[in-house]
């Protein structure tokens, strides 16, 4: 077991680890660790999903994307790869680069720094193209996809979108989902309110193929921080009579 600095044992004086707690409870408990046992920076606060799927099952993937509320706290920058009419579109409506076939050249020269980008949005036309990015852009997370509406001709849209704070997710091989849900700064209410925007989107995206419990645990957590485990059938019911 790695060894735990000072800061974080402090931290986890918070939690009662025998405890599930509601959403309120939780970010409340973040709250106090922020205040009392301070770090130098703004954390992000971070929501874990165990889920039950096994996903080398096609019928058993997660994937989709989520517009928080309150945003991400942090400026988003985005890339767009497009043809004709819809470069125009992409600057006017606030994108970071824009190119077409020239810029998956230069991304494929080494000439561009993905990594300096949060979203790469591509239009249909441009994906033969963008297929050539693959082991450039898929491994940090930013290949463009139709299922987290990041291949779209609806440029614009998209671009207003992800700079409000659209985050993607995906389930990885061990049937986990991780997504931000905001800076520890934000007032109370707005991370309670991302926080179930957030979970209300992975319930949403159940996939035909789960069987039996789909949602078996949620943690919320700070970047430098124990995890907070959330009651999830307390936390289900709450979300549904709200929404009915």
């Amino acid at each position: 077991m790695a060894k735990r600095g000072k800061k974080y044992i402090e931290r986890a004086k918070f939690v009662d680890k025998t405890k599930r707690y509601t959403i309120e409870e939780a970010v409340e408990i973040l709250k106090k660790m922020a205040q009392e046992v301070p770090r130098n920076f703004d954390e992000t606060v971070d929501i874990a999903f165990r889920l039950g799927v096994d996903p080398k099952y096609p019928d058993q993937q997660v994937r989709g994307s989520v517009v928080l509320p309150h945003g991400l706290g942090k400026p988003i920058k985005v890339m767009v790869i497009a043809s004709g009419e819809k470069i125009k579109e992409a600057e006017e409506a606030g994108a970071d680069l824009v190119g077409g076939e020239e810029l998956v050249d230069q991304i494929l020269k080494g000439q561009v720094d993905v990594e300096q980008f949060d979203v790469v949005i591509a239009t249909p036309d441009m994906m033969p193209k963008v297929a050539r990015l693959g082991r450039i852009l898929g491994p940090r997370g930013l290949m463009p996809n139709p299922k987290t509406g990041t291949v779209t001709t609806e440029v614009a849209k998209a671009i207003q979108e992800a700079k409000k704070g659209r985050v993607e997710f995906r389930v990885d091989k061990a049937g986990n989902v991780h997504m931000p849900a905001g800076k520890i700064s934000f007032d109370k209410e707005k991370l309670i309110e991302n926080i179930k925007t957030a979970i209300n989107a992975i319930v949403n995206a159940r996939p035909p193929g789960a069987k039996g419990q789909y949602i078996r645990n949620i943690a919320l957590s700070l970047t430098m921080g124990p995890s907070v485990k959330l009651d999830v059938n307390k936390t289900l019911l709450q979300l549904q009579e709200e929404a009915a």
